[in-house]
């Protein structure tokens, strides 16, 4: 597996890692630890592990390699959307702007991820550049309430929670003051904006939640999390009870838990969030895998929010490990190569910068190059 420049494969400040990378148990994911600047440049790499309670952290594995992952076809593809997406970035670093968004930080920090899946950080591989330009670009967009957003943003908190991930993915393996400051910030502001049934909604206000916009806060919080940034437990315990109580009986998710009935987007969500906040097994998890499995394409081919729903389904069935994940990736990347437009770019509800890095980030998940998808 190719690696990261100067990654260290040892856990931080003394902290064994068993060989496939998981923490050793006996502390549970978000009890308090001493955190650092070694901390937080070498504890990345657990995002996707040692988040469950310490009895099932080490016990669970994500998808292991497939032999028939990458093929000369897919890598011809992420070479010529990784290549569009750069040449579509704008000065200041931002994208969106081919969209009705305007420059927006989640599209950002999204692009920025899709590079990032290739190998490359600021200063570091061939598109290492687009990666520097979209950080100073949400460095730039942070407010001293610590919420992320560009004026054009609707809405805000989605961008936000997308640009937390991507600052703490950065920040795990480039510890700079600047960027645990603002990441710090981050993490307060979705802590405190928390409602009181323990979701967040698209506003940064208490007053009410949704289950796609809470996806977006608990990854969010579980990278910062890992990258040592302190998040208190009783966030994450409210974000479960909220998300297991979103569950219908058919094992999908519904948007609120006063309406609606269960879609593949917002399931798919529902499933990645428990995941993250370390629920790998069980009656919700398997309910809900078993109801994603409806979608495996091309079977349903006009799914509403396609990339927002497949970026958190292949997230979902890649934790879910061997079972799920060799029947799902192979669909799922015949379908996307299926879309790319000739000019390299997919074509998305958010516009094509939104829907081909979306698309790069799914592709790319092969490479478990992302902290959070190292296993």
């Amino acid at each position: 597996m190719r690696q990261y420049e100067g990654r260290d494969s040892q856990g931080a400040a003394g902290r064994r890692r068993t060989p496939g990378g998981t923490p050793s148990a006996g502390r549970h994911p978000f009890a308090r630890v001493r955190t650092g600047t070694a901390w937080g440049c070498l504890v990345s790499a657990g995002v996707l592990v040692g988040i469950a309670s310490a009895g099932s952290a080490a016990e669970h594995h994500p998808a292991t390699p497939l032999l028939s992952e990458q093929t000369p076809e897919l890598r011809a593809a992420i070479e010529k959307g990784l290549q569009w997406l750069a040449d579509n970035q704008a000065p200041d670093g931002a994208y969106g702007h081919l969209s009705h968004y305007g420059p927006h930080v989640g599209i950002t920090a999204l692009a920025g991820l899709a590079f990032m899946s290739d190998g490359n950080m600021p200063g570091r591989g061939r598109h290492g550049e687009p990666v520097a330009r979209s950080l100073s670009f949400i460095l730039a967009h942070s407010s001293e309430s610590g919420l992320l957003t560009a004026e054009t943003s609707h809405g805000p908190m989605y961008g936000h929670g997308f640009a937390t991930l991507f600052l703490a993915e950065i920040y795990g393996m480039d510890p700079r003051p600047e960027i645990r400051e603002t990441l710090r910030k981050a993490v307060r502001l979705i802590v405190s904006t928390q409602n009181d049934e323990g979701g967040w909604r698209y506003q940064p206000v208490r007053n009410d939640a949704d289950i796609s916009v809470t996806i977006c806060q608990v990854m969010a919080l579980r990278a910062a999390r890992n990258a040592g940034i302190y998040v208190d437990k009783g966030v994450i315990d409210k974000a479960i009870t909220y998300v297991k109580q979103s569950q219908n009986p058919d094992g999908g998710f519904r948007y609120m838990l006063s309406s609606g009935g269960s879609a593949f987007a917002r399931s798919a969500a529902g499933v990645a969030a428990l995941q993250y906040a370390g629920i790998y097994s069980g009656e919700e998890i398997e309910r809900g895998l078993e109801y994603l499995s409806r979608y495996t394409p091309p079977k349903e081919r006009t799914v509403g929010h396609y990339f927002y729903g497949h970026y958190y389904a292949a997230q979902a069935m890649f934790l879910a490990g061997d079972a799920y994940w060799p029947k799902w990736f192979p669909a799922i990347r015949a379908e996307l190569l299926e879309k790319q437009e000739p000019e390299g770019f997919w074509r998305g509800q958010a516009g094509h910068e939104y829907g081909t890095a979306m698309a790069l980030i799914i592709l790319q998940m092969p490479n478990r190059l992302l902290p959070i998808f190292q296993k």
